[in-house]
């Protein structure tokens, strides 16, 4: 029987017309509702008129995880008097509740991806709700692409509502081509915002790591908050770990502690979204519970601060989960969940003046994650630049560079980025391509069975307690009996039955077989010991062990997690396989260099036969007579990085080089650039036949840089001849004396005896440009600067004379110096001459 009173009491409902009026119109439409409103479960029965409202339609409920899919089905169900797979069914990777009677299911995104690659026109689904849109998953934002592109191709007819938990919703209104915004207010009740930061100052989060002075600080607040309010409490932390750690520090309280993440067992999430009725609750949830899944008799909430968010370090083949500020954003969504039925509390870890400076919004996971599995999923669709595709946010071009190349070194794309049959194989497994390229090339040499065992070790990291010993983890998932192992055989299944029979080898040890699978899957980071525990990968990154690890005397290693903390040198693993460098040349052989390798080592030109696989170095020797082109563009090299100091500057060829860059700024062509730039980029103009002769730094140092530099003169257009006349080295001031003119700075300066100038009205000027004039004392003391030589006899002179002949009274000093001779003597000097 449909639970009536239920149903009307959700605020959603009067929004329900609005948006059944945008469908029928437009066919699009974007739902703002807060969380708790019935927007994940009364708006799918009425738009699949389960109701009494309407044809019955068929929906598809896309939500972003799995734990959110189930309890949105379940949710329904009940609603409906019902269980889950009759009216109201979900499908999740593993699992799959439906019925003939089927018309509402709620699927996971990832699910719903995989069903548009086999059957692009959703044959028999009317409409398509993709829910929790505002948290900008990748896999939301590919399926809203993906169905924008059906719509618009061969299922005009299909409906789109975009249903965020948020009013920032302009975005995506305008990506559905301007589509209706309909909102539904949310019953919100005031929220007190408490402001408990830890006493003392805690290490701020790095990778996964979290302060454990942080976890005790959030368990004592969730205490604190139990002492001082009533109700049930929500605590937010960042993932599975930290949950257990507070849930620890929690023995005691006189409350029921429950845990919440995608992990938990399903009586657990069923337990936490039922309610109580007996005794007090505390919640421990990980982001999962600001908007996917509404939490009932919650009325104050402890918000740790952290979340997790998707990073990746393209150049050193890293990619993980790493803890984060949460956003303003999530900060309000967190508060908000303790005022949904009543006035509430939040209790924020973090000092108020922290607040203004988070970052506004959580990043689109387009735009920080690996795009391996995106650019897969493009290829497949026809679009593999997705170039075509319509989206919120364009994939960074390096980020889709590195998917690319990923793609290409496990078989999954040509060359020019379409997808091969092994590509759609593939991405039909559910699996991140570099764990698919495992199982299928894993189960050639170790078995379907046992390559399933270890790539469903990889897909769900162990819990920590496993250990770092992949092979160790392995034999433990196959014996526990605690949640991780039950969901662990349960993908495996779902791994062997992908592979219908493929798969037939089976020799050698457990041990062996998780080296190479691991090393399949990540062949970047097969790593070779340097001792002390200490590791380096081919991607070229250090790796370490934690101390009393059992892999530390291990040759090598195949390294499955690892991750490396802002400005550490190194990057700690977490999860690896012992592999010997046999397995390593197999896993990682499109990494394998074998050749000549001439190159500036910092210090000079290394020539050698050498074999490497990425960065670690397999063998070396010397070579005798290495590629003279090879040498030279180590030398070039050289240059590049050390700079062209390595040549002989003489302080003849710096001042050329200064002469020349003043002609080049001052006229341009025919003079030439002799930026260090330029210089590197035409070395073949000016630097040989020298540099094609030498072999080492040394004989860098033996090239005159002056005469080089020459050869850049444009003497074809005879202008060589006036480099003296329009950039003279020496100017020929009154006195007689040949002044070095410095063109270094940005105008020539002429440093000159102030009495050598006597009797010259205007600035001496090179290349039509008037010298800077350093006018300086008998002593060569500095006294003056001018530009203006004439100005300066009018208004400058008469305060430097005065300052100046007390000092210096052997020395002519006249009261009108433009119509005196000039002279280098003394009073003395001249009357005797």
């Amino acid at each position: 029987m449909i639970r009536t009173d239920a149903l009307d009491q959700l605020p959603v409902r009067t929004a329900v017309p609005a948006l059944r009026q945008a469908l029928d119109d437009r066919g699009l439409a974007v739902l703002c509702a807060p969380p708790g409103t019935g927007k994940t479960t009364l708006v799918p029965l009425v738009l699949a008129g389960l109701t009494g409202e309407g044809p019955v339609r068929r929906v598809v409920v896309a939500e972003p995880r799995r734990i959110a899919a189930r309890a949105a089905a379940r949710r329904m169900a009940w609603l409906l008097g019902e269980r889950p797979g009759e009216r109201v069914g979900f499908t999740v990777r593993g699992e799959r509740v439906m019925g003939p009677d089927t018309v509402v299911e709620v699927v996971t995104t990832g699910v719903l991806l995989q069903r548009l690659q086999r059957d692009q026109e959703l044959a028999g689904i009317d409409v398509v709700i993709i829910d929790e849109c505002h948290e900008r998953h990748l896999d939301a934002d590919t399926v809203a692409a993906f169905l924008l592109d059906v719509r618009e191709a061969i299922r005009p007819d299909l409906r789109l509502v975009a249903a965020s938990a948020t009013t920032d919703a302009e975005g995506w209104a305008r990506l559905l081509g301007d589509a209706p915004v309909i909102e539904a207010q949310g019953v919100s009740h005031p929220v007190e915002v408490v402001w408990a930061p830890p006493v003392r100052p805690v290490r701020p989060p790095h990778g996964m790591r979290v302060d454990p002075a942080l976890l005790a600080h959030v368990a004592s607040v969730v205490r604190r908050a139990l002492a001082e309010r009533e109700g049930d409490v929500l605590c937010f932390l960042p993932g599975v770990g930290e949950i257990g750690r507070v849930a620890g520090q929690l023995s005691g309280v006189a409350a029921e502690v429950l845990q919440v993440h995608g992990r938990a067992p399903a009586a657990v999430q069923d337990a936490v979204l039922a309610g109580s009725s007996d005794g007090r609750r505390v919640v421990l949830a990980t982001s999962v519970a600001e908007s996917s899944l509404t939490v009932p008799g919650v009325r104050t909430v402890v918000d740790s601060g952290l979340a997790r968010e998707p990073r990746t370090d393209h150049a050193r083949g890293l990619s993980a989960l790493t803890t984060v500020r949460a956003s303003q954003a999530a900060g309000r969504q967190r508060a908000g969940r303790a005022g949904r039925e009543a006035p509430g509390t939040v209790y924020r870890c973090w000092e108020q003046a922290e607040d203004g400076r988070l970052a506004r919004f959580p990043s689109p996971e387009i735009k920080v994650a690996d795009l391996a599995a995106f650019a897969l999923q493009a290829a497949c669709w026809g679009d593999p630049d997705a170039a075509g595709l319509a989206l919120l946010d364009p994939p960074p071009a390096g980020a889709m560079g590195a998917a690319r190349e990923v793609l290409t070194a496990v078989g999954a794309v040509e060359a020019d980025g379409r997808v091969t049959d092994r590509g759609v194989r593939m991405s039909r497994l559910g699996l991140h391509p570099r764990l698919a390229r495992a199982l299928l090339d894993g189960a050639a040499e170790v078995g379907g069975r046992r390559a399933a065992e270890v790539v469903a070790l990889l897909s769900e990291e162990p819990p920590r307690d496993y250990g770092d010993d992949l092979a160790a983890a392995l034999r433990t998932a196959r014996l526990g009996k605690d949640g991780y192992a039950a969901r662990w055989r349960q993908e495996v299944r779902r791994l062997s039955s992908s592979l219908k029979g493929s798969g037939t080898g089976g020799a050698g040890t457990d041990d062996a077989a998780v080296g190479l699978v691991a090393a399949l899957a990540f062949p970047e980071r097969v790593a070779r010991a340097r001792g002390e525990g200490t590791f380096l990968m081919a991607s070229g990154t250090g790796a370490e062990l934690r101390e009393g690890s059992r892999l530390r005397s291990a040759p090598w290693l195949a390294v499955a997690v690892a991750d490396r903390p802002a400005h550490a040198a190194s990057a700690q693993v977490r999860l690896a396989a012992v592999i010997d460098e046999d397995t390593a040349r197999v896993a990682a052989g499109h990494l394998r260099f074998a050749g000549e390798e001439v190159r500036w080592d910092g210090r000079d030109v290394v020539a050698r036969r050498v074999e490497r696989l990425g960065a670690v170095e397999l063998s070396a020797r010397p070579l005798k007579r290495p590629d003279p082109a090879l040498v030279r563009e180590a030398l070039v090299e050289g240059l590049r990085r050390e700079g062209l100091g390595l040549l002989r500057w003489s302080r003849d060829a710096e001042q050329l080089r200064e002469r020349l860059a003043f002609l080049h700024r001052e006229l341009g062509g025919p003079w030439p650039e002799v930026s260090d730039e330029a210089l590197l980029g035409r070395t073949e103009q000016w630097l040989e036949p020298e540099l094609s002769r030498a072999r080492r730094r040394s004989d860098l140092g033996g090239i005159d840089a002056g005469q080089a530099l020459r050869r850049l003169l444009p003497w074809a257009t005879g202008e060589a001849a006036r480099l003296d006349e329009l950039a003279p080295e020496r100017i020929e001031v009154p006195s007689g004396s040949r002044i070095r003119v410095e063109y270094g700075g940005a105008q020539p300066v002429l440093a000159v005896k102030l009495q050598e100038l006597f009797g010259l009205q205007e600035t001496p000027r090179v290349a039509g440009v008037p010298v800077l004039v350093h006018l300086l004392s008998p002593a060569g003391r500095p006294a003056a600067v001018t530009a203006d030589l004439a100005s300066f006899w009018r208004e400058g002179y008469k305060a430097v004379r005065a300052e100046l002949r007390g000092r210096y009274p052997r020395h002519p000093w006249p009261e009108d110096p433009t119509t005196v001779e000039a002279t280098r003597f003394t009073k003395a000097r001249l009357r005797r001459e």
